[in-house]
């Protein structure tokens, strides 16, 4: 598959990750949003695990070689980052509107694009700049009520 396709599957699955978490951390039934965080990334977690299992046969083999890879810092610092996002994503969805916080935590997306703009040499383009003013503008829209 390319990645266009696998971006594909990511948005479609990501899409049903706001709603769910706010059904699950709101009402008079609700979980603590940290708790959610847990039991969501576990399955996560195992998930990969399973990927990592069955698709290469070593997991700790796999695994330990990455852990002192000298990228590993990269990643231990967007594992942080991951973190902070998400039980911050989730704390926001116990707390506010899915239809306000999902696109504000879409922006993500804008801060990213410029951060690979600004730090990793990726191509500005006219295109690259409207895209992304157009995001500003439509999760304002979309965030102000």
């Amino acid at each position: 598959m390319n990645y266009l396709l696998w971006s594909l599957v990511a948005v479609a699955a990501y899409t049903f990750v706001a709603p769910l978490m706010s059904v699950a951390t709101t009402g008079d039934v609700k979980m603590p949003s940290d708790v959610g965080a847990l039991l969501a990334n576990t399955i996560l977690v195992v998930a990969t695990a399973g990927v990592i299992v069955f698709g290469n046969g070593n997991f700790v083999g796999y695994v330990g070689e990455y852990l002192t890879h000298p990228k590993a810092p990269y990643v231990y610092a967007a594992g942080v980052c991951l973190a902070i996002g998400i039980l911050a994503y989730y704390r926001a969805l116990a707390l506010g509107p899915v239809s306000i916080v999902a696109p504000v935590f879409g922006m993500f997306l804008v801060t990213s694009s410029v951060i690979g703009i600004l730090f990793l040499d990726e191509a500005f383009t006219a295109r690259k700049a409207l895209g992304i003013g157009f995001a500003v503008v439509a999760v304002y829209l979309v965030s102000v009520e």
